[in-house]
């Protein structure tokens, strides 16, 4: 990789764009994407201390490539992500979405505050400093989540005014307490004040209408990744919002969302993924899947390359980036076909980082690494914690419904089965038994609730990935399964596991915060695909049911989810009873 990119004062840099200093490089015979005018410019690149020099006819450069005749894009942003979910270090996760054509991304690493605090966020910053991506940390908000559930750690006004004074952070990340915003809470207003201090606050506010809406925007909120309809994107972005349209590997928003988009809108409009799993990075792509099924869908192709990159960049204030234009960060893809939509090549600060889908850098060396923030079960831990006695009598109780695709879950009501006087699974109507098992501090709490939507005919599946307080939630056909899963992320300081039959079939060990793997993507990769092949085998029709099981603890999303704490309903923003009265 190239040293710092020059000061956009720099005479070095002036010099070799008004033509009286040769650049370093030039790309011609580009197809050049203007992101400003929607237009497509033939010419060259001219490239000098990891900035874009000039666009046009160049006759001195130092190095030259022909591009022939590909279009140059400027890199893809993700406009709002949690690098936890990949499974890997933020310069793992680099190499495999350059590759891609990302090069820049938001970062909200609330997912290992949640778990580790201040120290868990500093690793990772750490981690990415020298990763060849622009990595945008923003300050997580609300750790925990809501006081329904118990965290590994907590981060007050202190912790959250540290990370903003850190150079690197540019904001403060989702605030989902939407409404401690707009029901005026003193300590969820201290923090949007202080975000706002530093630059901007992003927003969190799944079906969110009305003058609740309007107070929330109010305070300053300036976007909003949670719009699953037409209607609330449309409502949202009237009232100032940026909407960040989400197609990730659980929440799939970008069909329902694209209809909003018009001559009108489409500058209110950026991409993000939010969540993404390694094997969706490594097959389908990461902000170029996104462009790529929004072209497939009808958007016009310039349009969509517009919403990926200068549009986030204007959003998050990053003048030097989202655009091929003098004085901005050379970072740029080759793609031969605007529809088809495939990174040729990959350049990050003038420096060619990827080709023909493939990290051209070197892989770094990876030292061991040992367990960071142990699984800790409750004492004695076995099948008897996971029985569910009937209390009322009552035949009918609550039951999650879960959609693969969409983080809103459904409050449904069942006759529950009963033996020997507990509620049990009902495989044969697709009812499991769901349990959150506090797993940070020893607390001993474990919630029991129900669920429908896994379809598994036998066996269990658990994750320490449990959103956002990142408990461990199991699901499964009996208790005595549930129960060896459990353990076995105990045994290995967290991951992912599938049990049938009293025996682990498939584990994907993540020692650091029960989050991350240590290793190389292509190992973590190939992990996955065993344990997602074992989910198979044991009936689950789910492509991968881990990721829609990660966000069953997530109280702060509408309707009905289960935290380590019991049954909340999240309409009501309180606990309820398993069975109904």
């Amino acid at each position: 990789m190239s040293s710092e990119p020059l000061p956009r004062t720099d005479p070095r840099l002036l010099a070799a764009v008004r033509g009286d200093a040769p650049a370093d490089l030039a790309i011609d015979n580009a197809r050049i994407v203007n992101v400003f005018t929607h237009r497509v410019d033939t010419g060259s690149i001219a490239i000098v201390g990891g900035r874009f020099a000039a666009v046009g006819p160049r006759s001195d450069a130092l190095r030259r490539v022909d591009a022939g005749g590909a279009y140059a894009i400027p890199g893809l942003i993700d406009a709002h992500m949690h690098v936890e979910s990949t499974m890997l270090m933020p310069s793992e996760f680099a190499r495999l979405a350059v590759a891609h054509g990302t090069t820049a991304a938001v970062l909200d690493p609330h997912e290992i505050a949640n778990v580790l605090g201040l120290d868990g966020v500093r690793m990772l910053m750490a981690d990415a400093a020298a990763a060849p991506i622009h990595a945008l940390w923003m300050a997580s908000s609300c750790v925990p989540a809501s006081h329904m559930e118990t965290s590994g750690a907590t981060l007050g006004q202190g912790e959250t005014e540290s990370l903003l004074a850190d150079p690197r952070v540019i904001g403060l990340a989702e605030m989902m307490n939407f409404p401690g915003v707009v029901h005026a809470d003193p300590g969820v207003l201290a923090k949007v004040a202080s975000g706002l201090a530093k630059g901007l606050v992003d927003g969190h506010s799944p079906g969110l209408t009305g003058r609740a809406l309007q107070a929330y925007a109010s305070a300053g909120i300036s976007s909003d990744h949670e719009c699953f309809t037409r209607a609330e994107a449309e409502e949202k972005i009237a009232l100032g919002l940026m909407v960040l349209i989400r197609e990730g590997s659980a929440a799939r928003n970008l069909e329902a969302l694209l209809p909003a988009i018009s001559a009108a809108t489409l500058h209110r409009f950026c991409f993000c993924t939010d969540d993404r799993h390694p094997g969706d990075l490594e097959s389908e792509g990461h902000i170029d899947h996104v462009v790529r099924r929004a072209i497939s869908l009808g958007l016009d192709p310039l349009e969509a390359i517009a919403i990926a990159t200068i549009h986030a960049a204007a959003h998050y204030r990053r003048s030097d980036l989202g655009a091929i234009s003098p004085g901005r960060l050379a970072d740029m893809l080759l793609v031969d076909d605007l529809h088809a939509f495939r990174p040729r090549a990959v350049y990050f600060g003038g420096d060619l980082v990827a080709e023909h889908g493939c990290c051209t850098l070197p892989e770094p060396r990876r030292g061991a690494m040992a367990t960071v923030g142990a699984v800790r079960l409750p004492a004695g831990f076995g099948a008897e914690a996971l029985r569910i006695p009937v209390v009322r009598g009552g035949a009918s109780i609550r039951v999650i419904g879960m959609d693969p695709h969409q983080l809103i879950t459904e409050s449904l009501t069942f006759e529950g089965r009963v033996e020997a006087g507990h509620f049990v699974s009902d495989t044969t109507r697709d009812v499991l038994k769901l349990a959150v098992i506090e797993r940070h501090k020893g607390a001993g709490n474990v919630g029991l609730g129900f669920i429908r939507g896994f379809g598994l005919s036998r066996g269990a599946l658990a994750s320490t990935i449990g959103h956002d307080s990142h408990n461990l939630a199991v699901v499964g056909a009996n208790d005595d399964d549930m129960v060896l899963a459990a353990r076995a992320l105990e045994a290995c300081g967290g991951g992912q596991a599938v049990a049938a039959g009293g025996r682990v079939l498939a584990v994907l060990p993540l020692p650091i915060a029960g989050l991350i793997s240590p290793e190389s993507a292509s190992r973590v990769i190939a992990q996955q695909r065993e344990l997602l092949a074992a989910s198979q085998a044991i009936g689950c029709p789910i492509h991968d049911p881990f990721m829609p099981l990660s966000f069953m603890p997530l109280v702060v999303i509408p309707h009905l989810k289960l935290s380590d704490r019991g049954l909340v309903d999240v309409d009501r923003f309180d606990f309820v009873p398993l069975e109904v009265e």
